[in-house]
């Protein structure tokens, strides 16, 4: 009897063993996606919100969008982190050589990309852009060969400043899937996602560029059954903490007053022109509902083209206001905006204000 019992014992602990296993779900690592493109991505891209949170309502859970820049806002939320570069070109990425680092930094197992806005407005010709695309794709598969990539049909585009930019970026449009399919593998899928079809710069941008709260939500839409899509069969890799050498050294100058401050870095230069990006900060104690930036500059260079603010210079003195969607700083928020600038000779950082 008693030996009985001592089976019957043993039996019980292997069952609860086994029962614990299979009730116990293992810690598994969740799926990262990139978020990766110019200000349509990132300055602020609130259809990241938008989907981020269809993806979570709809069971999607086990999710982490990741990039090496932090959220912009939006009032909503969501996973922010994200690899929208206001103002860059998807040519300057491949061809200085960023995106492998920003891959290091966060280890992606899909990547959302909405890139070329800014080479369109640069006139770069279609075949110059995909180019750049086929560069930014090898790197994303050196990282990860079984990366899926999601490229999106750029929205529309119809700036005041630009008469020739629609029909650049139907070139663009119209050769993406050609590209998509002499460039996808069996291993590393790539899928076009048509953001342009149904896009109306007239009620879905407030500029004929970045989207407003409808483009969002069609901008949104249009991602979501893609993201989907690629969330099946993937198996998360592994949690990596790198070390990371910055490509660009940044020049701080951070300076304030009235409540805010305002923090400059030069993010990128090439022969002739550079980009600048700002950090405006609350430090007051008390929400902000509007901020101007002034600064001057030293060498004569002079701003090309703006985002997150609206512009006005007079020689060398530069005046940068808020935009409609991000003058309202609570106590400690942060907002961004950048611009391009011609150089030449020198370039010198300029000191802004805050006020």
């Amino acid at each position: 009897m008693r030996k009985t019992s001592g089976a019957l014992a043993a039996f019980l602990a292997l069952a609860a063993v086994v029962m614990f296993l299979n009730t116990v779900p293992a810690s598994a690592a969740a799926i990262r996606i990139m978020p990766l493109g110019d200000s349509i991505t990132g300055s602020p891209g609130c259809w990241r919100a938008l989907l981020w949170n269809r993806l979570q309502s709809t069971g999607y859970t086990d999710i982490d969008f990741v990039g090496t820049l932090p959220p912009q806002g939006c009032g909503v939320a969501h996973d922010g982190d994200n690899e929208g570069h206001g103002g860059y070109l998807a040519t300057n990425v491949a061809n200085q050589n960023l995106l492998p680092g920003w891959l290091s930094a966060t280890r992606p197992d899909v990547v959302m990309m909405h890139f070329g806005t800014n080479d369109v407005w640069s006139n770069l010709a279609p075949a110059t852009i995909l180019g750049a695309y086929t560069t930014l794709v090898n790197q994303m598969r050196a990282s990860n060969p079984a990366m899926k990539i999601l490229v999106a049909k750029i929205i529309p585009m119809n700036p005041s400043s630009c008469a020739e930019c629609a029909q650049r970026v139907v070139n663009l449009n119209n050769a993406i899937p050609a590209w998509a399919a002499s460039t996808t593998t069996a291993q590393s899928p790539i899928t076009v996602v048509d953001q342009w079809t149904g896009f109306s710069t007239a009620t879905d941008t407030y500029d004929g560029v970045h989207p407003n709260a409808s483009g969002d939500q069609k901008m949104s839409d249009k991602w979501y059954p893609a993201v989907v899509s690629a969330l099946s069969g993937i198996t998360p890799t592994p949690t990596v903490t790198p070390t990371v050498t910055p490509t660009v050294t940044p020049t701080v100058t951070p300076t304030g007053g009235g409540g805010c401050t305002a923090t400059y870095k030069n993010t990128g230069q090439w022969q002739g022109g550079f980009q600048g990006e700002v950090t405006v900060r609350n430090t007051g104690t008390a929400p902000v509902t509007g901020w101007t930036v002034r600064w001057r500059f030293a060498d004569g260079q002079q701003v090309t083209q703006i985002w997150g603010g609206t512009l006005s210079a007079s020689g060398a003195d530069v005046t940068v206001r808020n935009a409609s969607w991000n003058g309202s700083l609570a106590p400690g928020a942060t907002t961004t905006f950048g611009f391009l600038a011609s150089w030449n000779g020198a370039n010198t950082a300029p000191a802004p204000s805050c006020s």
